[in-house]
């Protein structure tokens, strides 16, 4: 049984400085956010196919490297990021300093200590898993590359290893890092984490 690839990358940084960008906030790469994709991929083009989450941050680099190597590109909603509700925008420390008991119990329990109107985490990670499956189904035996968000990727590790979602914080996802996950006969590993693109040294 051939092993089916998915590469996940979370996008470079955008534009704004450091706030809550759920899928409530669409602001686009910085110049330094597209020098961090095109430097995690360098000049490799492993995959026969390119999914990216909808949000701007994501989609449009994931389009100029289809048009690069002539790569069918498909958008899937469900790789967007999880919902912040009323953090979405919010500069990060200003949240860490007016709301300190609020940003201490998010921090602490994820699950059930949410953002007013946040999307639920189980939720979150049901159609992330949902997708993830559909891809492994779809592309069966490919190698893909997912353009998406750092906690589309936490969930995606969370699952893939077994993990309890209290833990999806503790997952560190830098801007351009990349997750490879496997699937084959035995099921999904993961491969490596938030690490640079091995084809691209």
């Amino acid at each position: 049984m051939k092993e089916t690839i998915i590469d996940f990358i979370r996008h470079g940084q955008p534009e704004g400085g450091s706030v809550y960008r759920g899928h409530g906030v669409d602001d686009p790469l910085s110049d330094l956010g597209w020098q961090q994709m095109w430097q995690a991929v360098g000049n490799a083009s492993p995959w026969q196919q390119i999914i990216s989450s909808p949000m701007l941050r994501c989609k449009a680099f994931a389009e100029q490297l289809s048009d690069k190597y002539q790569l069918p590109l498909s958008i899937d909603e469900r790789f967007k990021e999880v919902g912040f509700g009323s953090w979405e925008g919010r500069n990060r420390k200003e949240i860490q300093e007016n709301s300190k008991s609020e940003y201490d119990a998010f921090y602490n329990d994820p699950i059930n200590c949410r953002p007013d109107g946040a999307e639920p985490i189980d939720a979150f990670i049901s159609r992330v898993v949902v997708a993830l499956d559909e891809v492994i189904n779809q592309y069966r035996g490919q190698h893909c590359l997912v353009v998406a968000h750092a906690g589309v990727i936490r969930a995606v590790v969370s699952h893939v290893t077994l993990s309890a979602p209290l833990g999806l914080y503790k997952i560190q996802v830098d801007n351009a890092g990349i997750s490879r996950v496997c699937h084959g006969q035995y099921g999904n590993k993961l491969i490596f984490h938030n690490a640079a693109l091995p084809e691209a040294k």
